[in-house]
């Protein structure tokens, strides 16, 4: 209790000194929790928009169908994979896609493009398409004909490129699955889209399954698109859920192993949080050391006084110690308050960042930050060890102070 009075009192000896000092470590407290709140909230944003926009969080195909794309890698039977992924609780909603490359022309232009056959039940469950119309109507579902067979919709950039509205015809040129031959389509343009990727709203069109099935001559899907019931973000769900589809001539990927370049990025962000972690710290231990020794300096009389009546050194390690404890605690406190309110505030806010584009995946004008318990528990306890790591070569040195050394230098 005797080191615990002296060290409260030594640690408000010099007030504003120690205020400063607390005000160091406790914005770099906050500074640390808000980047690793930030981050979590950028990677939270990015894997929405990347699996809730069109791609889901995991997909089925055929053997080499992602390499090129090619309308003849099918999978011919498909119910007996939408049997098990009915069944699997983790699993919230699928949706079976036919892709296929082909020319996309109107009255005055043509471009090359990608034709997604859609189910528009299970597709809305799945992707944001119904959402991202801006003008028009969503597709039909499939049992309505004869409406679904002629609707189309398209992207606004493409829209532009092809100079086609709302109710103009688009005919469609494709090569049929297994035979080559080339099949055409009119279609009408029922709606406009905007999904703010510019690979998605330059280059692809929607259709109804039904029909797509029909022009590529096909009974199967090339693509069945997944989505979990919980997010997926590190991979875990989709790597069980989706093991026992993985065959010799089927394969069943999360979106990690879809998006190996968003997956590169993602694991690199733990790196950027641990970069700011150690320079914050670094300069917060500098100024740990130098707040510590001006107060030795200033008692330096009054160590060698205590040195020459009989202290241990041992008694005088534990007293700097014990002050720089209590310093650490209080700035924890404070630097815990600080990031609590701003993450809070920017939780329902966000960061404006702007619109921007990060590997094909549109990013929100704002990014949410998200709070976890371990920012607020495992963040302080590293604080509070390195100042106490810090603290350990000052106090080391006030205990081996020499009595007429101390008050030699005090005169």
């Amino acid at each position: 209790m005797l080191i615990l009075t002296l060290a409260i009192r030594n640690l408000f000896r010099n007030t504003r000194r120690t205020l400063l000092t607390i005000l160091l470590i406790a914005t770099s407290l906050s500074a640390l929790i808000l980047t690793d709140a930030l981050s979590r909230g950028m990677t939270q944003t990015m894997v929405e928009n990347l699996t809730h926009t069109l791609a889901g969080e995991a997909q089925i195909h055929r053997q080499g169908f992602r390499d090129n794309f090619s309308t003849d890698l099918y999978i011919a039977d498909v119910e007996p994979i939408e049997n098990q992924l009915a069944q699997d609780s983790r699993i919230a909603a699928y949706a079976n896609r036919v892709i296929s490359g082909g020319m996309i022309s109107s009255t005055y232009n043509i471009s090359a493009g990608l034709i997604y056959g859609v189910d528009a039940a299970a597709e809305r469950q799945v992707s944001k398409l119904e959402k991202a119309v801006t003008r028009g109507n969503y597709l039909s579902e499939s049992d309505a004909p004869p409406a679904s067979a002629t609707e189309i919709m398209i992207g606004e950039p493409l829209a532009d490129l092809l100079e086609v509205g709302l109710g103009d015809r688009i005919v469609i040129t494709l090569a049929a699955a297994d035979t080559g031959e080339l099949a055409q389509a009119l279609f009408r343009v029922s709606g406009i889209f905007l999904f703010g990727t510019r690979e998605i709203d330059e280059n692809l069109v929607f259709i109804n399954l039904t029909q797509a099935r029909k022009l590529l001559e096909i009974k199967g899907s090339h693509e069945i698109a997944v989505r979990f019931n919980e997010q997926d973000n590190n991979n875990v769900t989709s790597a069980s859920a989706l093991q026992h589809f993985n065959t010799p001539s089927i394969e069943a990927l999360g979106w990690r192993a879809l998006n190996p370049e968003i997956d590169a990025m993602l694991d690199m962000t733990g790196y950027s949080t641990l970069i700011v972690g150690t320079i914050l710290f670094l300069l917060a231990s500098l100024g740990v050391i130098n707040a510590m020794f001006m107060s030795i300096y200033e008692r330096i009389y009054e160590f060698g006084v205590a040195k020459a009546i009989g202290t241990r050194p041992s008694q005088l390690f534990v007293l700097i110690m014990t002050e720089a404890l209590l310093l650490a605690l209080i700035s924890c406190l404070v630097g815990m308050l600080l990031a609590a309110v701003t993450c809070l505030w920017f939780a329902e806010t966000g960061i404006p960042l702007g619109d921007m584009e990060i590997s094909g995946v549109a990013m929100s004008d704002s990014i949410p930050t998200v709070m976890v318990l371990s920012q607020f528990t495992s963040l302080p306890l590293y604080v509070l060890a390195l100042i106490m790591v810090a603290t350990l070569y000052p106090a080391r040195f006030a205990a081996r102070i020499t009595p007429t050394d101390a008050l030699h230098r005090s005169l």
